[in-house]
């Protein structure tokens, strides 16, 4: 253990040395945080929406008076008249408006006949976002416009009633568990394996292999020297993401206890795989060309930036296998429902499993010769 721990001194010493590669690392993945937060979590408002009117008929008013008053409630949409339909729909084109909701000429006569009465929206589709929340906005106003003037006292029909479990989480929250799991993955990719890589390259290592250290007390001192980096990192931005992100009782003593454990544990998962991955490299330009590719192959399928129900069965498989995964759910376990151990012990157990099996290949893998 004396010889382990030499190999993890010295990392630390390394590592101590460089403040501003310390002060980059943590900082960064805040800043993603407070970006993608509040750019992906917004409601969408002030969307353009040209109004012509065909029919000018009173209910054909009706449907303009409810376009303004939700333009000057939510102020999800901003209302523009039209008198040419041809205008509206080029300038829809050309980008100045986004959408077109059209009352066709004889809308008041089928609404008086209840006749199938119809409004169009023309909406631009390259945008699905955009498009969508309109196409909602505008659904919302039919279904208020089309309520009979005298509700009757009790209802007929079936309603759904929606209970919430627990407070409303905005976006910034929901990807507070994916930065943090950044955030280690950052610091095993700075502390860990860039910095193994550019010893090999200037023949530091050759050092290592004249002591009689063993292999696995080497790799043991690297990937313990690295989950400590990435347990500091990863737990001050779960302290600064948490107070930015707004989560309720953030210093509770037994909830950072257990996020304390689920850092520690991914931490060393991670950095495990580094060195897995590394451990036969020789060329310094290799990781830093693989780190981008593997970055986005491991965050993305995870399910940090949108829920994996919604993903192709290909990346379905590769979110079985992708640590993230599990270190995404017990932090959103953990920082979302304040649960306790019992509903993260399969994340822990399978990351607890992958450290073992990649630390122990990576062993095998290791050359002590050059």
């Amino acid at each position: 253990m004396g010889r382990t721990w030499a190999i993890i001194e010295r990392e630390l010493r390394r590592f101590r040395r460089s403040p501003v590669l310390i002060v980059i690392s943590m900082v960064f993945p805040i800043v993603q945080l407070v970006v993608l937060g509040y750019a992906f979590g917004g409601n969408v408002k002030h969307l353009k929406l040209a109004i012509v009117d065909q029919d000018h008929g009173v209910p054909a008013v009706k449907v303009r008076e409810l376009a303004s008053a939700m333009a000057s409630g939510a102020r999800t949409i901003d209302t523009i008249d039209y008198a040419d339909p041809g205008v509206a729909l080029h300038d829809l084109r050309d980008g100045r408006v986004n959408g077109v909701l059209t009352i066709p000429p004889e809308f008041s006569r089928r609404v008086l006949e209840r006749n199938e009465p119809r409004v169009a929206l023309v909406a631009d589709n390259t945008d699905t976002f955009v498009s969508s929340a309109m196409a909602g906005v505008l659904g919302s106003m039919m279904t208020a416009y089309n309520l009979p003037a005298r509700a009757p006292r009790v209802a007929g029909q079936a309603t759904l009633d929606v209970v919430e479990v627990y407070p409303y989480v905005p976006y910034i929250q929901y990807l507070l568990p994916g930065t943090v799991v950044m955030s280690i993955f950052m610091m095993v990719m700075i502390g860990g394996g860039i910095i193994y890589i550019d010893d090999k390259a200037r023949g530091l290592h050759e050092g290592y292999l004249v002591t009689p250290i063993s292999k696995f007390e080497l790799i043991a001192g690297f990937n313990i020297s690295g989950t400590v980096k990435a347990v500091l990192a990863g737990m001050f931005l779960m302290v600064i993401g948490s107070v930015i992100a707004g989560i309720p009782n953030p210093f509770d003593p037994m909830r950072l206890l257990r996020i304390f454990v689920v850092i520690v544990t991914t931490a060393f998962a991670l950095i495990s795989l580094m060195f897995l991955l590394m451990v036969r490299v020789t060329d310094p330009l290799l990781p830093r060309a693989v780190f981008g590719v593997l970055n986005t192959l491991l965050y993305f399928p995870s399910g940090a930036v949108y829920p994996q129900q919604g993903f192709p069965g290909w990346m379905q498989v590769i979110a079985v296998a992708d640590p993230f995964t599990y270190a995404v759910h017990a932090f959103k376990c953990l920082l979302l429902k304040n649960t306790g151990f019992g509903a993260i012990a399969s994340d822990l157990m399978f990351l607890m499993a992958f450290s073992v099996v990649a630390m122990s290949a990576a062993t095998m893998l290791f050359k002590r010769t050059l």
